[in-house]
């Protein structure tokens, strides 16, 4: 089984519609994340490396 993974929330997006339905970002920037292992799309920007993830693959947010 693979372990999931771990980052810090760098940016967020304004949330989204589903179904009619406003959905807000439930993780704010700051906030240490845990995500599935295969989730996410690699992206770099200004040579820095960034995993893109949609806020149903967030498994949990740490304090």
């Amino acid at each position: 089984k693979e372990k999931p993974s771990q980052a810090e929330v760098v940016a967020v997006g304004p949330g989204g519609v589903v179904d009619g339905k406003e959905i807000k970002m439930q993780v704010k920037v700051g906030d240490k994340v845990i995500y599935s292992k295969y989730a996410g799309t690699e992206v770099e920007l200004d040579k820095e490396e960034y995993i893109v993830v949609k806020q149903n693959d967030i498994l949990a947010v740490i304090e």
